[in-house]
């Protein structure tokens, strides 16, 4: 389990509240199959006990579910469980639940195939876009990524503040929201590895993300869409591994 700093990142704008404790619950029974697609959740009265609230919470949690596309009211039937294809796979919520519920090696080359055809495109829109100040940042935390102090999770932590940096570097809203998928697809895969972050591991991750910053710097988009490309194909190129490498084991 992954563990401190990169839990908080990760779990930061999740709600505490009463309604948000209960999205957190049903949404993770629902991922994991305790409540199976297709079945009618327990009624109210059963839910609003077992979670110790107020039918009121309990359907304003069961509202937030629904607009995630889990879960729709059926008029004198009850609220049932959705098919996958209705899901929100971009929502935080979501893919956080997959991983704390565990996934496959499908499931991740998914996200990588997502991250492919997105941030590429974010690299060379911050070719075009990027502020000297957000240039400067990058260089920044692509330079810190080489850090020979850096655990497994530091450097996980430190390889997505580079990252949503990026995205917010674009000006574009559409691939700032992008944010959440980026974040599963990296702390997923901090999550599979029990590698240590080793010098060469780190001088290599620093470099990779040196050259996106050196592109953008120079303002050549294809460039940094390459040099993008790159870093994501290798990141998918370790979870094939590591799959591998558990299945072996």
């Amino acid at each position: 389990m992954y563990n401190g700093m990169l839990e908080a990142m990760t779990k930061a704008g999740r709600s505490r509240t009463s309604h948000g404790q209960v999205v957190d619950e049903v949404g993770m029974a629902i991922v994991s199959g305790e409540f199976p697609i297709g079945n009618i959740l327990p009624g109210d009265a059963e839910l609003a006990l077992r979670f110790k609230v107020s039918r009121t919470v309990l359907r304003e949690a069961m509202k937030t579910l629904a607009a995630k596309g889990l879960v729709v009211p059926k008029a004198r039937i009850g609220t049932r469980v959705t098919d996958r294809q209705y899901w929100n796979m971009f929502d935080s919520d979501i893919l956080t639940w997959h991983f704390e519920c565990g996934v496959s090696e499908e499931f991740l080359l998914h996200l990588y195939d997502i991250r492919l055809a997105f941030e590429p495109a974010a690299a060379a829109l911050a070719a075009e876009r990027a502020e000297p100040e957000e240039i400067d940042g990058l260089q920044d935390l692509a330079e810190a990524l080489g850090n020979r102090e850096h655990t497994t999770e530091s450097l996980a932590i430190a390889d997505l503040r580079f990252h949503l940096a990026l995205a917010n570097a674009t000006r574009n809203p559409f691939m700032r929201t992008l944010g959440s998928l980026i974040k599963a697809a990296l702390v997923g895969a901090f999550k599979m590895s029990n590698a240590p972050a080793d010098a060469r591991k780190l001088a290599e991750v620093r470099d990779s993300h040196m050259a996106i910053v050196e592109a953008i710097a120079v303002r050549d988009p294809k460039l940094a869409r390459t040099a993008m490309e790159k870093v994501i194909l290798v990141g998918r190129d370790r979870a094939r591994a590591t799959f591998a490498a558990s299945l072996a084991g």
